[in-house]
Order: structure tokens, then sequence, then C-alpha cells
């Protein structure tokens, strides 16, 4: 499975599996196992970086396994081979995404007329809930 031009998933790397699914399709959902369950083995996979795991380890989320596996079940149609088509795309675009470096941030400091006016707010504000209070007796 090819994701972009320098990264090719082998065949080894992924096991499909197909289960009965749930939802509309009235005798269908019965007889036919149309959801399909793609795993892909992304911490033994030579063709990944290790930085591009741990970014994928984290996207992944709950679908990543104790023994470092991607499990995606696809679910969306009652076709069994759309189904599989879906989890190949999803699959695909999850790898795309963990391959984009996150932007580092640039810690900024605020502007001194942003501090002053942040300071003439706050003065205000205390101003007007001062003015709520009750008189002083004399």
């Amino acid at each position: 499975m090819r994701i972009n031009d320098d990264i090719t998933l082998q065949d080894w790397e992924l096991t499909e599996s197909f289960t009965r699914s749930s939802g509309p399709g009235g005798q269908n959902v019965n007889k036919v196992s149309s959801a399909v369950e793609l795993r892909f083995e992304a911490e033994r996979s030579p063709n990944l970086p290790a930085p591009v795991k741990t970014r994928l380890k984290r996207l992944a989320g709950r679908r990543w396994t104790q023994d470092g596996a991607l499990v995606l079940r696809v679910e969306d149609t009652r076709s069994q081979a759309r189904n599989r088509e879906i989890a190949r795309e999803r699959l695909a675009e999850l790898i795309r995404q963990s391959l984009m470096r996150p932007k580092p941030r640039i810690s900024t400091r605020p502007t001194l007329a942003s501090k002053r006016r942040r300071l003439e707010s706050k003065a205000h504000r205390a101003d007007i809930k001062a003015l709520r209070s009750a008189p002083k007796p004399d």
C-alpha cells in the first residue's frame, strides 16, 4: 500500500479480518460479514521512522494496542469492499498526518500597550463593582 513517494507499506504489515456489522441492512446484516478490522503492525514497520511512529501512536489514541499495532474498524457501508477501501484510506490519512512535523511554538512577550490596556480594564471593572456596594455609614 503506497502512502506517498517515500513510504510504501508491505503486505505482511497489514491484516484484515471481517465480522458482521451492526446497524441497518435488514437480513443482510445477519448473513454477511461486511465490517472490516484493519490491523497495521506500526511498531514493527521498517518503513516508518521513529518520530513518525510516536506521532502516529499519539494520533491513534485508543486504537493503538499494547503490542504496537494500529487497529481500525470500519462498518460504515453495507459493502465489504467499500469498507476495506475506507479503512485503507483512513490508515493512509493517519500516517500522512503523523508525517507532518508540528511547528515549534515561539514564545512571545505581551507589548507594553497590551499590558496597560489589561490593567486599565481591570481597574475599570473594579470601579464598577465598588459602586455596587452599599454606601458606608458616616
